[in-house]
């Protein structure tokens, strides 16, 4: 067997560790050709990367001229325990501010252990407030990449 098949995610394990509450680095590509990379949380909604952002930030104005992009998510401080999980596609810029909504409250409880729409109508008015001038990215994958390494029991 490839050692790469050997240190792939499961599916379950990519569910489990995307689950975790950790950033992610989303890259575009920007105007002069080279990658514009950008932390950012992230909501996974039916199995999507979801990403609510300014509707005029650079990132933004990268994917209108150039959907092509990819995420990493990554964890791990020795190379023995770094694991990962990659995809690249397609970004569908989404103008829907109930959708924007939906992903900042996902978002939120996902970081912030704060689900706004239990915290009040106060909270969720001031999201619905912030949601309106946001612009949802949904990836659609075209493909994957994952890696643990904590999978060789230290044999490289």
């Amino acid at each position: 067997m490839k050692r790469r098949e050997e240190i792939r995610l499961t599916g379950q394990e990519r569910d489990e560790f995307l689950a975790k509450p950790l950033a992610c680095t989303l890259a575009a590509i920007g105007s002069e050709g080279f990658p514009q990379l950008t932390a950012m949380w992230y909501a996974r909604i039916d199995g999507k990367f979801h990403f609510a952002t300014y509707a005029k930030s650079q990132k933004i104005r990268n994917l209108e001229r150039d959907s092509k992009c990819s995420v990493l998510v990554e964890d791990g401080a020795n190379y023995s325990e770094l694991r990962g999980y990659s995809v690249e596609g397609h970004a569908q810029l989404i103008s829907d501010p109930e959708l924007a909504f939906q992903v900042m409250c996902e978002v939120a409880k996902r970081y912030t252990g704060i689900d706004p729409m239990a915290a009040g109508e106060m909270v969720a008015g001031q999201v619905r407030v912030r949601a309106a001038k946001r612009t949802v990215i949904r990836v659609e994958q075209v493909r994957e990449i994952s890696w643990d390494h904590r999978k060789l029991a230290g044999s490289y």
